[in-house]
């Protein structure tokens, strides 16, 4: 190609880039957003709120507390490749009774949030989780809530 064109061309091809709206979920322009949301998670499915309550040990540390290391690896493993499209995860403070205890176990808990669709794959998934989190710490119980929820993105 002749230097002439080279130019050109040049310039042609990096406005062509510059014109690519950027591969986000984040807008610049308020103005082109719209309340329509994400067309791939419909409006008319049946969405759920779960909540997952684990504890990590009793608050001022010791044996058989999970370590923060060990908690990623957790969420990396058994919570991501189950819900990859995403979840929320934070520290709480809880507290446990036990039948017959005299005083409650004060416990450093996580709290996972996930928004799904009501269905056998999600409630299995969930379960999965439960279960794997039990067998890994021997805990007795994974605290659940789920509710319904009116979900938009």
């Amino acid at each position: 190609m002749s230097p002439r064109l080279l130019l050109p061309a040049l310039l042609l091809t990096l406005v062509g880039c510059a014109a690519q709206p950027p591969a986000s979920v984040h807008t610049t322009n308020p103005a082109s957003s719209t309340l329509q949301g994400d067309a791939t998670r419909p409006a008319q499915a049946k969405w759920l709120r779960t909540e997952l309550y684990f504890s990590v040990g009793l608050i001022d540390g010791g044996p058989g507390s999970v370590s923060p290391a060990r908690w990623r690896e957790f969420l990396d493993k058994e919570v991501t490749s189950r819900f990859p499209d995403g979840f929320t995860a934070f520290d709480a403070y809880g507290q446990w009774r036990d039948h017959g205890a005299a005083q409650p176990e004060r416990l450093a808990t996580k709290v996972i949030v996930v928004l799904h669709e009501n269905n056998a794959t999600n409630n299995a998934n969930i379960e999965a989780i439960r279960l794997a989190y039990k067998r890994i710490t021997g805990d007795l119980s994974v605290l659940r809530l789920s509710q319904p929820a009116d979900v938009s993105f």
